[in-house]
């Protein structure tokens, strides 16, 4: 058998692949812990987690041991029948985030899709919105995902282009602007307000301290939901189990995914109480896939390694290293550095023609994996077991390349 090499596996993946993304040129086979390897066998930092879907770090045993054991018993029953490990998942999951009940899916947009229905159908049923006329407030620069729906409300070209004729029902306005907020909520059709406790797409914009509170007493006065989208900043990424935690706030409609089964599998869900969620009946919304016998005893699993291995805390103490260190480097080209947690951003000044891009595929060549967003910002989200040791060799690798520029 002839071995191949990345170029052969990349020539493949451009070949028979729909060409909707643009990979850093690197083919891995293998991960563990912070680190993956290519094809070839070189080690590389992983300081993008699968944008945060493994949190846990790569193959976490315990999760990979659930997921075989329950495999080889039962995967897959669909929600037309019971099986012996949802309501486990269920139970555990609602009080693990203190609410009474959870719809389960499979990916981020699905569930993001299912706290819009969910908000919708709550504005007729229970706070008397005329029937089509509820709407729903989001942020300018928001991503929540690519369905038509999704898509309808993002202020990103590349997300939305070319896509329409668009969904209706959403009111647009800046992010981090409570006033903006506040004269939208006067609209007595607005329903819910969906927010990202942190901007992760649009560059890990951090909002002002006091924002997420602020706009949650706000909905809170004008009987809207409070609805936050913590897919990618929740489960420990900020240093709190949610982000939402950094201000106290219960989220009417929470959101999660991505490191809800670190990383092994697609699982997302939605949680709510009973007065929202119970406004959908059987038959009015599901998947087939959603809440399978695998998803749920790899969901608990994962949410056990979470609190376990305090996560949330060494995710806030790996954070607050990495933003020091890395501000402590000079180079010209390095422009802000943000982020809370292990959730952080460097905006990268372009150099001559080099650019966001180029600092990456540098960044590879000495051994560590970060990916730009929007050309000019670099984001650094390791999985949250990494040690002081290996975050501080990190910021020693992005410090040499950085200086490579000069």
């Amino acid at each position: 058998m002839v071995q191949m090499t990345s170029q052969d596996y990349m020539a493949r993946e451009d070949k028979f692949g729909a060409h909707n993304y643009h990979p850093l040129p690197v083919v891995l086979e293998r991960g563990e812990g912070v680190f993956v390897w290519d094809v070839e066998g070189k080690r590389y930092y992983d300081f993008l987690s699968a944008y945060s879907a493994v949190n846990q770090g790569h193959c976490h045993p315990k999760i990979v041991a659930a997921m075989i054991e329950q495999a080889q018993k039962m995967t897959l029953t669909s929600r037309a029948f019971y099986n012996s490990c949802l309501g486990e998942f269920e139970e555990y999951i609602t009080q693990y985030f203190g609410y009474d009940k959870v719809l389960p899916m499979n990916t981020g947009a699905e569930a993001d899709e299912t706290a819009i229905k969910l908000c919708r159908k709550w504005a007729y049923k229970k706070k008397g919105i005329a029937r089509y006329e509820a709407k729903i407030v989001v942020c300018e620069g928001n991503f929540h995902g690519r369905t038509t729906t999704i898509v309808s409300m993002s202020t990103d070209p590349s997300s939305y282009e070319d896509y329409g004729p668009f969904t209706p029902g959403f009111i647009k306005i800046p992010y981090n602007d409570i006033a903006a907020l506040e004269n939208a909520l006067q609209d007595p059709t607005v329903a819910g307000f969906l927010v990202e406790p942190i901007q992760g797409e649009a560059g890990v914009f951090v909002p002002d301290q006091g924002y997420i509170r602020k706009a949650y007493d706000l909905c809170k006065a004008k009987n809207v939901l409070f609805i936050a989208d913590e897919v990618q900043t929740g489960l420990a990424r900020t240093g709190k189990m949610l982000c939402c935690d950094h201000e106290n706030v219960k989220p009417d409609i929470l959101i999660l995914g991505k490191a809800l089964s670190g990383g092994v599998m697609p699982i997302s869900c939605v949680l709510a109480d009973n007065d929202v969620m119970l406004t959908i009946k059987p038959g009015e919304h599901g998947s087939t896939f959603g809440g399978n016998p695998l998803a749920a005893k790899v969901g608990i699993a994962a949410l056990e390694v979470l609190k376990a291995e305090n996560l949330a805390d060494n995710a806030e103490k790996m954070g607050e290293i990495f933003r020091s260190e890395i501000s402590k480097i000079k180079s010209e080209m390095v422009e802000i550095v943000r982020g809370k947690g292990l959730l952080n951003a460097v905006v990268v000044k372009p150099k001559g023609n080099s650019t966001a891009w180029d600092v990456c595929l540098r960044l590879r060549d000495n051994g560590m994996l970060a990916k730009p967003t929007h050309d000019h910002i670099i984001r650094f989200a390791p999985p949250l077991v990494i040690n002081e040791a290996q975050i501080r060799e990190a910021a020693n690798i992005f410090e040499k390349t950085m200086k490579s520029f000069e």
